[in-house]
């Protein structure tokens, strides 16, 4: 067979390729095409397609994703933003911390623990190349219903990948969310997070400069798992029978799924940080989605130079490998390098130290082509910006779709309310025991959440906590959250939501929100309907950041979650980072202390479209979600940071899915305190305790500072009412019911295992 090099492709311009199989669409073909003054040779083709593809290119959310550079709030913390392997955030004293949060959705239901696994070390060394240690990860996952048959081949499979890779790598699993709806049955959503910490002067940037420094791939030999994961798998839906490809279910798809080695990654993370801290390298890049079609084209993309690189030279795993295969495979636990020639030396011998293979498989140029080289034959030259850069933009067409105006109009409040007290305690029974609701602790008992010793504040708190100092205390708080069922009834606000979720939840563990990053999970973009739900939650999430001064810092585009002509609801997940001046003033969940008072902050209203009263008791889904006030978000985040910080509140819970009552239960169950509970005059007391209005919080203040905290609300204009004490073993809600702990406790605790057993 012969070898399909630049001059053979020249030479036969008539040579069929399989363009549509990589994912390609026939204008992209013809573009590639006239790039190249030619055809692609099949290396070639193999690298546009991988980096052209949805998940690498986001070619159909570029024109939307701008609003988050267009908008961006002024920010003094921001030191590296959007376009990075992650973004950079200064956090005082020196430390710089970088967090990103990415998606793995298709791999994991093809291949559960090692799609979730893989997705758990790809974020790490996204977060290892800037520079960074990474210190904790998170993982907000969503799956379909908790009582379908293949949730139990799915969610299982999924935390046993997330635990074992994260657990064997020692980091901290500090958060994260879990949520059932069958809209995922097919699209499971399992999307990852890490945070890593380093000095200002140690940040690393994706580029390769300097003509003559030498390109190193470095650490596990490449093999023939995860070719095309990107471009094939990520980057459409699966068919109405399942797998996309076959339509006979999952198993076709494992050979596109990552197959991963966290103990070859802990050996990558500690040979890194050394080569780093001996500075050695002019540019790093992670091979990840797209592997080294994605490094070798980033890095001379990002540089002021050319590259060549001869790719026989690569480790294999596998000799059969055709250079397409090596190219297009997202093996894991791999790194690029950009070291001057009198560094390579060294270089190498810390690669040796760790046990890591390291080779020289190129160097930079001082052309403005990226050139690959097979045995002698080049069988890649291209500008590396039409590859890496410059790729598809799409302006797909977006549409209201006809139903949504339906869909508002079938409003929670015509749904039947409990009639009596009894009643009333039923349903509550009813919602915190279902699934959403209840205790997730079957799934986090699996993370480690307290190796390395830094860890605060850990699942089932409002947010992961981690200490950045010994000495200062110096710390980090991050919060993941995401409602589909908000943006499904109104994507702009649905968006919004999440936002101030996540920001309430950093603020009131006592941090003070500093900047995001998201992952925006959708259906198929070829769908107008879909696209004006994205369309609509990205304006929403650049307005929101806008509004509250916390820069988008990079993240991630999940498209065609949809399984033939259903999509998942629109999804849009976003992380929020604070930092806390000393870890030892953070504010937990837990009811703990007899005689404090209870006071909730903001206002109740009747907002039950989207709650999960609406979805556990009636299963219905309809209406508007609760009304987003943002800068009412922004008074309470500062009175929730100032009580923290003053010593004024000993615990603090927001108030989101479930409402006050899921709140209660949470924290009365976290600190083994009951509470007595007043409905304030001229509220519903059904209305109190299931309502899900936004920019609210209880928390729980002792009598000796009772004065001044209610003096601090009443000066910045907060809403603040007492509405109960900490007191006895059960949630007494006066003059309706009594539900002591113990009972409350057992189905709150037995669902989740109940359902997975």
């Amino acid at each position: 067979m012969t070898l399909d090099t630049t001059k053979h492709a020249a030479q036969t311009p008539d040579d069929g390729q399989p363009w549509a199989e990589l994912g390609l669409k026939q204008d992209e073909y013809e573009r590639i095409r006239a790039i190249l003054g030619r055809r692609p040779t099949g290396a070639e083709l193999a690298m546009y397609s991988v980096m052209w593809s949805e998940h690498c290119s986001y070619k159909s959310s570029k024109v939307h994703l701008r609003q988050f550079g267009e908008k961006a709030p002024e920010s003094d913390a921001l030191l590296v933003g959007i376009g990075e392997n992650a973004g950079v955030v200064d956090v005082g004293q020196g430390y710089a911390v970088t967090f990103k949060v990415e998606s793995h959705n298709h791999p994991s239901y093809i291949e559960p623990y090692q799609g979730a696994a893989t997705g758990v070390g790809g974020i790490v060394r996204d977060i290892l190349a800037m520079g960074a240690r990474p210190v904790a990860v998170m993982d907000p996952l969503r799956f379909g219903a908790a009582d379908h048959p293949d949730t139990k081949r799915v969610l299982p499979g999924v935390v046993a990948g997330i635990g074992g890779y994260g657990n064997c790598l020692g980091l901290p699993n500090i958060g994260g969310e879990v949520v059932f709806d069958p809209c995922y049955q097919g699209n499971p959503l399992v999307n990852a997070l890490c945070v890593g910490v380093m000095k200002h002067e140690d940040i690393h940037l994706a580029k390769a400069s300097g003509a003559g420094n030498k390109v190193i791939l470095y650490g596990a030999r490449t093999g023939g798992d995860g070719i095309g994961g990107v471009s094939v798998l990520a980057s459409e839906t699966f068919d109405a029978a399942g797998d996309s490809a076959s339509g006979t279910g999952k198993p076709t798809k494992r050979p596109a799924v990552q197959v991963g080695d966290p103990f070859q990654e802990k050996l990558l993370i500690e040979c890194t940080l050394e080569i780093f801290k001996e500075e050695l390298v002019e540019g790093i890049q992670d091979l990840g989605g797209a592997g080294l079609s994605c490094a070798t084209s980033e890095l001379a993309s990002a540089g002021s130079g050319g590259m060549r690189v001869e790719l026989d030279t690569v480790p294999l795993r596998d000799s059969s490998l055709s250079p397409e295969e090596i190219l297009m495979s997202e093996s894991q636990e791999r790194m690029c390098a950009i070291v001057k020639p009198e560094k390579v030396d060294r270089f190498l011998e810390i690669c040796e130290k760790w046990d890591v293979i390291a080779t020289v498989i190129g160097e930079v140029t001082d052309g403005e082509r990226l050139e690959i080289y097979w045995h002698g034959e080049q069988i890649v030259d291209v500008p590396p910006r039409t590859v890496a850069h410059e790729g598809p933009v799409y302006e797909r067409p977006y549409a209201r779709p006809e139903w949504q105006d339906a869909l508002q109009a079938d409003d929670a409040d015509k749904l039947p309310r409990p009639a009596t007290a009894e009643e009333l305690r039923e349903q509550v029974l009813k919602v915190v025991a279902s699934p959403n609701q209840a205790s997730k602790s079957w799934i986090t008992d699996q993370y480690d959440r307290f190796v390395q010793g830094n860890t605060v504040l850990a699942q089932p708190e409002d947010s992961g906590m981690v200490r950045v100092d010994e000495e200062t205390g110096l710390g980090v708080a991050v919060a993941t959250d995401g409602n589909g069922r908000y943006a499904k009834l109104d994507p702009y606000a649905g968006a919004q939501l999440a936002l101030a979720e996540s920001y309430r939840n950093v603020a009131a563990s006592g941090a003070t929100p500093l900047a995001i990053s998201n992952c925006l999970n959708f259906g198929s973009p070829e769908d107008p309907a879909v696209m004006w739900q994205f369309a609509e939650a990205t304006r929403g999430l650049a307005d929101g950041c806008l509004t509250l001064g916390t820069p988008v810092t990079g993240g991630n585009v999940s498209l065609y979650n949809q399984t033939g002509e259903v999509a998942i609801h629109p999804t849009p997940v976003v992380a929020v980072l604070g930092v806390i001046d000393d870890v030892a003033r953070r504010t937990p969940i837990a009811f703990a202390e007899e005689g404090q008072l209870l006071y909730l902050l903001g206002d109740t209203a009747a907002e039950l479209g989207g709650s999960a009263w609406s979805q556990v008791i009636h299963d219905h889904l309809g209406g508007l979600p609760p009304k987003v006030d943002l800068e009412r978000e922004r008074l309470l985040a500062e009175i929730l940071i100032s009580a923290s910080r003053d010593g004024m509140v000993d615990a603090a819970h927001d108030l989101s899915d479930g409402g006050l009552i899921q709140a209660l239960t949470e924290s009365c169950l976290r600190g083994g305190k009951g509470v007595r509970i007043v409905v304030p005059d001229g509220l519903d007391p059904f209305v109190l305790l299931f309502s899900e209005s936004a920019g609210r919080a209880v928390v729980a203040v002792p009598r000796s500072e009772e004065v001044r905290f209610k003096d601090m609300c009443g000066a910045r204009g907060l809403p603040a009412a007492r509405i109960g004490v900490i007191d006895g073993d059960a949630i007494d809600v006066q003059g309706q019911f009594s539900i002591p702990l113990a009972e409350l406790r057992e189905p709150y605790e037995a669902t989740i295992p109940g359902l997975l057993a």
